[in-house]
């Protein structure tokens, strides 16, 4: 069938190989499906059709499905022995013969349902190169500029798709207006509605706090310091714990910067948080104790087996330990992966005083007797 400029359409097929990625054989396999499904509602057709499509002069070829049988009961979906043997003299009962029919102004019904698949298969590839693309970044920042704001889910431009971020993934003392540049971190890719992308990003995450430090921090990039931990309360407060193997290095001194100056790029992307970096030690004892800074540490009793800490810091530091609302010793729990008990002072002493009576007045026990 010619009626349609299927030279044409072929090259435009291998055209959309090339410069799209979209296979050939998918974009011909999908055509011939899509005819086959316009065949049938053009002509209210029930009968069983095969739609062709030469892959070389894109030639399209109909032919009807028709089984085998003794008694035709159904024109539609059987043909007799008699009859299929005119058109295949090998044809047994029970076979399927196709017998090639030429519709009537099928042409230019196949040219509109090839347009309508072209066109819907290149849409479908350009979100799947978009797809791939952003999914390829899953962990990375991305900058956009916030299209929609109205105190819920703000929505950013990232170019080619919109980011999405909920309310739990935004910064709480922050505020988003439309137009605005924000950086965040991409948390995943999904395919929503009709197949389209969709970027969720974060600036809540505690990762975002650990790529902006691979930015600002060349050693980090480079693999000479290493981020072992990050916690935070987002637009609060956030520690992060980072060591080097390398002797000559400081790791903290590194992040901080000469006077400050690293840090403090960080601090200002995420608007004043504070961010406490700490170094990472193999010994529990000592990372417990740089964990809860700025307080001091006297002790740290360490339960290996609990992952439980027991620790003593003079009196006047105890409410700097904890922190306001406990923040401090909750952010070190979570950066350290321990459980961490502070206690004053005065008060592990009188508790020790309180055990020390209590053992007294029970006696010595019946095994010491």
């Amino acid at each position: 069938m010619k009626s349609i400029e299927t030279k044409e359409l072929i090259m435009a097929i291998e055209e959309l190989e090339k410069e799209r990625g979209i296979n050939k054989e998918y974009l011909l396999e999908s055509l011939e499906t899509a005819l086959v499904t316009a065949y049938k509602r053009n002509f209210d057709s029930a009968e069983n059709v095969k739609i062709t499509m030469d892959d070389k002069t894109g030639d399209i070829r109909v032919f009807s499905l028709k089984q085998v049988v003794e008694h035709v009961e159904n024109e539609m979906l059987e043909i007799s022995l008699e009859e299929a043997k005119k058109e295949d003299k090998n044809v047994n009962i029970g076979d399927t013969i196709e017998i090639e029919i030429i519709p009537r102004d099928f042409g230019r019904i196949a040219a509109q349902t090839a347009k309508q698949v072209i066109v819907q298969k290149i849409r479908e590839a350009e979100r799947n190169m978009v797809y791939t693309e952003y999914n390829d970044r899953k962990g990375e920042i991305v900058s956009g500029i916030v299209q929609k704001s109205d105190g819920g889910t703000v929505v950013l431009d990232l170019g080619k798709l919109e980011g999405i971020m909920l309310v739990k993934d935004q910064i709480p003392t922050e505020s988003y207006k439309v137009n605005d540049k924000v950086r965040a971190y991409v948390l995943s890719v999904e395919k929503g509605i009709k197949g389209a992308p969709q970027v969720l990003v974060s600036r809540s995450h505690p990762d975002f706090v650990r790529k902006l430090f691979e930015f600002e921090i060349p050693e980090i990039y480079e693999g000479l310091i290493e981020i072992k931990s990050v916690a935070r309360d987002a637009g609060s407060r956030s520690k992060v714990a980072v060591y080097s193997t390398n002797e000559n290095i400081d790791p903290v001194g590194s992040c901080v910067g000469q006077k400050g100056i690293r840090i403090q790029n960080i601090i200002n992307e995420l608007k004043g948080e504070k961010i406490d970096v700490i170094e990472w030690d193999e010994d529990p004892a000592v990372y417990i104790s740089a964990a809860l800074l700025p307080a001091q540490v006297m002790a740290v009793d360490i339960k290996e087996e609990e992952k439980f800490a027991q620790v003593i810091v003079p009196d006047n530091q105890l409410s700097l330990a904890i922190g306001k609302s406990g923040q401090n010793a909750r952010l070190a729990a979570k950066l350290t992966n321990w459980k961490i008990d502070i206690k004053s002072e005065t008060q592990f002493r009188t508790l020790l005083e309180q055990k020390n009576d209590t053992e007294e007045a029970e006696g010595p026990s019946e095994g010491n007797e």
